[in-house]
């Protein structure tokens, strides 16, 4: 396949570093909007855009866009940049925004940032709701249905989530949550699904329901990201946590009723001794050898490892890493973490069980592992694997420190591919390690996934997934028993379009097409019952 690259001119300019806007020395006007504008495009901000440069605008994953560096570009280029986007991971959002929204854009962001609001552990508990009572809950499953192969799919723009059986290729439910669910993670038995909406928005689903349903739910900040349920010991299912973007902290709730019980501030001192007050979480995890959460702090280039056995002494290891941390995934002994420090081109691997960092790697241009990937390689032995957000690349490293501790957190090999992408996922059943290039702009680039062979190292396959208009392909998960893996198709350009989204299943051994789960949408992450529980990576 013929590689896509935009033309020099552009990518200098999506960099920021050409084609300003503003003679040298001349008087910018102040840019304006009226109230109804403004509040548009500050919605379509926080929808679209504050994810990767922040509430503030500083930056992370995504470039600085204060003000003042903006107007110096211009509204004619910032216009151009939010049209085409950047091969560096930006979106091209001429299929999200009108040409009037991307003008409205363009201005808003050349002013000043209007100031978000905090949020109290009074407010959380005046907004916690409770549809059935714990104590009303099913006792067994209501239906005959395979629950533990239930796919949970994100129906990001719809702000739900689609319950499939994964036996029938059905839909069993679509259940309302929080706008553009980032993550949804399991009980420790599969039953109870807890939900993280980036408007802040935590909910709780049953599986035994028929169909399953919300129980409870709760808001606990205006912008979050990820959710994690406590599994180890006696503290089993007790408690959840839901890391906030804005405000930057994180809360502790009673993961049997959602009652919000204890925040946390995340805002801090980063590793390079600079305070930080958008101190964000951008991921949480919990630990299976621990009473511990692991707390991604995005901008301090921090791993917080909070143990939640005694919560009135709440205990931290603030684990210094490298900026700016993202997702993550754990090794097949469930012992190391790995996440990607993705503005510095690094994953991270801490040691749960010593509550330590081991290691740091320089993998490509922004590292974007999702979920991840573990298998086993005939020369490095178990490996993991990550895509990039800024390059079309695979990188593979060791993680075996007691079996191959000359390998470990260390690079295997790597390989090229066609664009850059967002998740990389395996079975170990699988032959295969797919991976997807959604962040690259070329429609059909977009649109394939790579099929990677285990024991070459090598790219086998390329396989079209669609070729809608507008239409991309996003996040592979296999089924229970390996047999198949699910990728979604996400149909952009607003809600007209939403139902045309689908999920494609293939086979895993002959890499055929067997099932197209149509009627989705806007579907991206999808999440196995079982995989999930049993760590299956």
């Amino acid at each position: 396949m013929k590689k896509f690259t935009l033309t020099a001119p552009i990518v200098a300019l999506a960099a920021g570093i050409a084609y300003m806007g503003i003679p040298p020395g001349a008087v910018a006007q102040e840019p304006t909007l009226s109230e109804k504008d403004f509040e548009e495009a500050k919605t379509l901000y926080f929808q679209r855009c504050a994810g990767c440069h922040g509430v503030l605008r500083k930056g992370a994953t995504g470039k600085n866009l204060e003000p003042k560096n903006m107007r110096k570009l211009g509204q004619k280029r910032l216009e151009k940049i939010i049209t085409i986007g950047t091969e560096g991971g930006m979106n091209n959002f001429d299929d999200l925004f009108s040409k009037e929204q991307i003008k409205k854009m363009a201005t808003y962001i050349q002013m000043e940032v209007p100031p978000p609001a905090e949020m109290t552990l009074a407010e959380m508990k005046k907004r916690w709701k409770t549809f059935i009572k714990p104590e009303d809950y099913p006792k067994k499953p209501m239906h005959g249905r395979n629950w533990e192969n239930f796919f949970m799919v994100i129906l990001r723009d719809a702000g739900k989530v689609g319950i499939i059986d994964g036996d029938k290729k059905e839909v069993v439910a679509k259940v309302d949550t929080g706008y553009a669910v980032h993550v949804m993670k399991e009980s420790s038995d599969g039953r109870f699904w807890y939900t993280q909406g980036r408007d802040g928005k935590m909910t709780k689903i049953d599986l035994w329901m028929n169909p399953p349903q919300v129980v409870a739910e709760a808001q606990v900040a205006s912008d979050a990201r990820d959710v994690a349920v406590s599994h180890y010991g006696k503290w089993k299912d007790k408690y959840v946590i839901g890391g906030g973007y804005w405000p930057p902290h994180f809360v502790i709730l009673d993961a049997v009723t959602m009652e919000p019980l204890k925040v946390v501030s995340t805002r801090g001192v980063n590793v390079d001794g600079e305070y930080v007050n958008e101190a964000r979480v951008a991921a949480v995890y919990n630990t299976p050898k621990a009473p511990t959460w692991m707390v991604a702090v995005k901008e301090l280039g921090q791993m917080w490892q909070v143990d939640y056995s005694d919560l009135d002494n709440l205990r931290i290891e603030m684990i210094n890493t490298n900026k700016f941390l993202h997702d993550g995934f754990f090794d097949p002994t469930q012992r190391y973490f790995q996440i990607a420090a993705n503005a510095s081109n690094r994953m991270e691997f801490q040691d749960t069980v010593t509550r330590k960092a081991v290691g740091s790697l320089v993998t490509g241009k922004k590292p974007h592992p999702g979920p991840g990937a573990n298998w086993i390689d005939p020369k490095c032995g178990p490996v993991a694997g990550t895509v990039h957000l800024g390059e079309g690349k695979v990188t593979v490293w060791g993680n075996d420190p007691k079996g191959n501790p000359d390998k470990a957190w260390k690079t295997c090999y790597s390989v090229e591919s066609d664009g850059p992408g967002l998740f990389i996922r395996t079975h170990p059943k699988s032959d295969y390690v797919i991976f997807d290039q959604t962040k690259h702009p070329d429609p059909e680039i977009q649109q394939a996934i790579k099929v990677l062979d285990k024991k070459t190292g090598k790219i086998v396959k390329t396989i079209q997934v669609t070729d809608q208009d507008k239409a991309l392909a996003t996040h592979t998960e296999f089924n229970a028993d390996g047999s198949e893996f699910w990728v979604s198709v996400w149909v952009r350009g607003g809600k007209k379009n939403w139902s045309k989204g689908e999920i494609v299943v293939y086979d895993t051994k002959t890499l055929k097409e067997k099932a197209r789960i149509k009627g989705l949408e806007t579907p991206t992450g999808k999440f196995n019952v079982y995989n999930r529980v049993h760590h299956v990576t």
